[in-house]
């Protein structure tokens, strides 16, 4: 019976230490190295480019809708025939068409998980007469910057290209410098 406890310690102790040292960080390294930031993580002073963030004001590129609140992710759930999803999509429409800008539809439309921090590289495009008028930056800079910001497809060839409007922003800020 002694045997058997010994036995029963020294098997606890060991994966213990295999699966709950050993094994995690042995995933982190290889997906480090794998992945680089998007394992680690990439806090700025402000925000992460790997959750989506709030802007406001025409002087901004916007992303896609949502609360960008990483404890609570998810989908609104809203059904097609919700008041408050009609609410949500005619307030962005209005803002959008308030500063000549025909929005495409994922400006007025949250994604799955509310989180993207990234929109394809049309859904930028459309917003340069808005940001252009509101910073005096000529169309063609605008332009420029967006298609320079841009990421290619997943795995070379699933999704659109994007852009991340965490990075577009903070290039605008070093642009109207």
């Amino acid at each position: 019976m002694l045997n058997a406890v010994r036995r029963s310690v020294i098997f606890l102790i060991a994966f213990g230490v295999l699966l709950g040292l050993i094994y995690p960080v042995s995933l982190a390294l290889i997906g480090s190295g794998l992945f680089g930031s998007k394992v680690t993580g990439q806090i700025q002073s402000s925000g992460s480019p790997l959750i989506g963030q709030s802007f406001t004001g025409p002087t901004w590129f916007h992303g896609r809708l949502g609360s960008y609140n990483a404890m609570a992710s998810g989908g609104t759930n809203y059904g097609p025939r919700s008041i408050l999803l009609r609410k949500e999509v005619s307030a962005a429409y209005a803002f959008y068409h308030s500063h000549g800008v025909n929005p495409t539809s994922q400006l007025v439309t949250s994604s799955a998980s509310g989180l993207d921090p990234s929109i394809s590289v049309n859904s930028a495009l459309v917003q340069i007469p808005m940001v252009s008028a509101a910073r005096g930056i000529a169309p063609s800079a605008l332009r420029r910057l967006i298609l320079s910001q841009q990421s290619g497809r997943d795995f070379g060839f699933l999704g659109e290209n994007t852009v991340n409007v965490l990075r577009l922003n903070q290039s605008l800020l070093k642009l109207a410098k």
